[in-house]
């Protein structure tokens, strides 16, 4: 990139307030120097119009799958980073349900290194709680801080043992490390293929009762209550599951932060149709009502962040019939334009509050600073356009996946640039 980077007359988006300021920004290697109407042009400095445009933080994903090491014909590091970029996001935060998991420094290293080496934007990871995610013993805990991670999870399989998690809260806290939860009765959600309701019994497939997500919300939380612990709750995905969370924040006695996942907010479990496994996932998408309820909470803070708990999977594994089809979608190319496209066109949800969720909030979880368009700030932002469109086609997308109900699909609104420090990381 030049030295100087201008562009013109566009639209300043915040968290700090749902107006727009209109104005002129300037990088100079790498930090915003001006944000003003009208700058004047020095010679030599590249120059983009951005009259009707959007410029805002770029976001950062706190729930996201790679598959590596293990899993690479799904995603790796390389593959997924490029994904983000094109989603018009510049971190990520790794879940550890790998092969092997990511339970010890040894793994975390390694991960580390070949970030460092394919990788155009921050790389963070989570590390487990317990050995291989068999929620027994304790993993290398201290030894993984000790290389800067900060989020504990034993992801998919939870720890089912209360006990367990009650010991690795006492211990991690210590050293100011949080706990993840993906919540979920093992017994009682049974094949997780969709909610159990009208739907399920129509494809005559056993169904996934919310009450199996809501029950461990309930005692993860109770377990940080009672170790002092920062317990985080992931992709939520019931109306009864917020408000769980809702009361335990409104006690005001207990560090517990929530994130809500878009396929959570957008989808139903009609929507599966036919056997549509690219709306298989876990938790199982539920109903508008539930839709509706955690739009509600991610507008009024009950939900930190917004993360996509992107997984990517195989066209052969999504093409199994619907129970044997591993569950999960994409979602680090299509969040950010299918939540203008659904929520923010519609005036159902405003830039300020979309930016606080996907920008700033998942930062702050992980003891970032956020990064707003401002003087004096780090360069670290995208351009949007809301007149513009997106067709996630094969071409367009730049994961190794494309397991999401969103392929071939238009949606209102593109992502023009990705600027991080010095560097511009896409420029359509």
């Amino acid at each position: 990139m030049s030295d100087v980077l201008i562009i013109r007359q566009v639209r300043v988006v915040s968290e700090d307030s749902p107006a727009f300021v209109e104005a002129d920004v300037r990088v100079e290697q790498g930090i915003i120097t001006a944000v003003a109407p009208g700058l004047t042009v020095p010679d030599g400095a590249k120059v983009i119009e951005g009259k009707n445009r959007l410029l805002m933080p770029a976001m950062f994903d706190a729930h996201v799958h790679f598959r590596e090491p293990g899993f690479e014909a799904k995603e790796d590091i390389a593959s997924g980073t490029e994904a983000a970029i094109n989603g018009g996001i510049t971190g990520v935060v790794m879940m550890p349900n790998t092969s092997p998991a990511i339970d010890s420094a040894t793994v975390v290293k390694m991960l580390f290194d070949k970030a460092k080496a394919v990788s155009r934007i921050p790389v963070y990871t989570s590390g487990c709680i317990t050995k291989n995610r068999e929620g027994k013993e304790l993993a290398a805990i201290d030894g993984m801080r000790s290389l800067g991670v900060k989020m504990l999870t034993d992801d998919g399989d939870g720890v089912s043992d209360p006990a367990v998690l009650y010991r690795a809260m006492q211990y991690a806290s210590e050293f100011g490390m949080f706990f993840a939860s993906h919540c979920e009765v093992h017994e009682l959600a049974g094949p997780r293929a969709l909610n159990d309701g009208p739907m399920a019994y129509k494809l005559g497939i056993k169904g996934s009762p919310a009450c199996a997500e809501e029950i461990m919300i309930d005692r993860d939380i109770r377990l940080a209550h009672a170790t002092g612990a920062h317990i985080h709750i992931q992709h939520v995905s019931s109306k009864l599951g917020m408000e769980t969370i809702r009361w335990w924040k409104e006690r005001g006695d207990v560090k517990v932060t929530a994130e809500v996942a878009p396929h959570h907010l957008m989808f139903r479990d009609e929507d599966i149709g036919n056997y549509d496994a690219h709306y298989k996932m876990n938790p199982p998408l539920r109903t508008a009502e539930d839709n509706a309820a955690l739009l509600e909470g991610l507008k009024s803070g009950v939900f930190d962040l917004l993360a996509t708990d992107h997984a990517p999977h195989t066209p052969f594994e999504k093409a199994q019939d619907f129970t044997s089809a591993p569950n999960g979608i994409t979602g680090l190319e299509t969040a950010l334009v299918s939540m203008f496209d659904r929520y923010v066109t519609t005036g159902a949800l405003t830039w300020d509050i979309l930016v606080k969720r996907y920008s700033a909030e998942p930062r702050r979880l992980m003891g970032l600073e956020p990064v707003p368009v401002a003087k004096g700030k780090p360069a670290e932002f995208i351009l949007f356009d809301p007149e513009g469109s997106t067709t996630f086609s094969v071409e367009f997308m730049k994961s190794k996946s494309r397991n999401t109900p969103f392929l071939d699909q238009t949606l209102k609104g593109s992502i023009d640039l990705v600027v991080l420090g010095g560097e511009i990381l896409l420029e359509r």
